[in-house]
């Protein structure tokens, strides 16, 4: 997250934190557990030293549940956004899309797999599918299901919005697999969206795919990486693709509508990827070494600037404090926001 934040040149820390228990719990156990934690941690939320955000079976509605079970204020800009996932697949469809191009692959007729099928996984399908990209796979906690001519892109996310992860076991047709076989299928492009180190040293010598696009935060392990990079396999930082939900709820707290977030990332967003792959292409070293250096000095100067402002950067955070508050004209700011963003994103090359 820290290298998240850094890549994107937002005044945060990206700090992580998570609560054991099932994301499919009925919705007064989830937010039993949410409120448990958040007045557990109620300093530091008071504080805005860690603001938590929705990831793993949330929404916006349950952080904010959450929070004012506390007892802690939450802005009438706060927790606005109920697209994370969405904003999350944005990114990994264009980083997608951009590296399927460099390594000569039509986004029409290429197929994909999907490792887990959740807000993300669902939303990263649709996007690619209106691509033209074929989904041959997808894997949820109960298994994964295989048709090696496509899935129905549009059946299976509504059938997931019924069944969630039970939606491999009750989908018609498809082929059953086992959820870990999905990772090793020859497609042109793997994205694992759904845990911690899925690809490592144990699987990584039969990853069959050109190209591997994260939708999960740190899903391929670094030694997996620099393995995939030997092999010729195009495998994008975490922190790169995943980033969209960070970015997209930023932007839409700032009043950027939708549709200029979406074409904010196919744009701005796409060309840094596309420098990046370039990059990496010209040095002959992964991709991870081209941007997780930048990404880490971005972070240590937006972290200066946060401990010594100067004039600019305090006027900058009493105008937030005010926006935050719903004070601020919506329009007028997001015509500002959109420079600052374009502005923050690391520069490659």
């Amino acid at each position: 997250m820290t290298l998240k934040y850094g890549f994107l040149g937002l005044p945060q820390g990206g700090a992580k934190a998570g609560v054991v228990g099932d994301p499919e719990a009925p919705l007064g156990e989830r937010r039993r557990l949410l409120g448990e934690f958040a007045r557990a941690i109620a300093p530091l939320l008071e504080r805005r030293e860690y603001l938590p955000g929705p990831d793993m079976g949330t929404d916006a509605s349950d952080i904010r549940h959450a929070l004012e079970s506390a007892g802690v204020r939450v802005g009438a800009q706060d927790l606005g956004s109920v697209r994370s996932g969405d904003y999350t697949a944005q990114t990994v469809v264009a980083s997608a899309l951009v590296a399927l191009r460099r390594r000569g692959i039509s986004a029409a007729g290429a197929s994909a797999a999907i490792e887990g099928f959740g807000s993300v996984g669902q939303a990263v399908a649709r996007r690619l599918a209106a691509a033209g990209v074929g989904i041959v796979a997808v894997s949820t906690s109960r298994g994964a299901i295989l048709d090696r001519r496509g899935l129905d892109v549009g059946r299976l996310v509504a059938a997931a919005s019924q069944s969630r992860s039970a939606v491999v076991e009750r989908f018609p047709e498809p082929e059953r697999i086992a959820a870990p076989a999905l990772l090793e299928l020859p497609v042109d492009l793997l994205v694992p969206c759904a845990r911690l180190e899925s690809i490592h040293q144990g699987n990584v010598a039969r990853i069959a795919a050109r190209v591997v696009c994260a939708g999960a935060n740190n899903p391929v392990t670094q030694a997996a990486e620099t393995a995939l990079w030997q092999r010729g396999v195009l495998c994008l930082p975490d922190f790169v693709t995943s980033s969209g939900g960070v970015l997209g709820g930023t932007m839409e707290f700032a009043g950027i509508d939708p549709a200029r977030i979406d074409g904010f990332v196919e744009g701005t967003f796409g060309a840094r990827v596309d420098a990046l792959i370039a990059r990496s292409d010209s040095l002959r070293v992964p991709p991870r070494e081209v941007i997780e250096p930048l990404a880490l000095a971005r972070f240590d100067e937006v972290r200066r600037a946060a401990d010594r402002p100067n004039p600019a950067q305090r006027l900058f955070r009493a105008g937030l404090a005010v926006h935050r508050r719903g004070w601020s004209p919506r329009r007028l700011v997001a015509r500002l926001a959109m420079r600052y963003f374009a502005a923050s994103l690391v520069q490659i090359g």
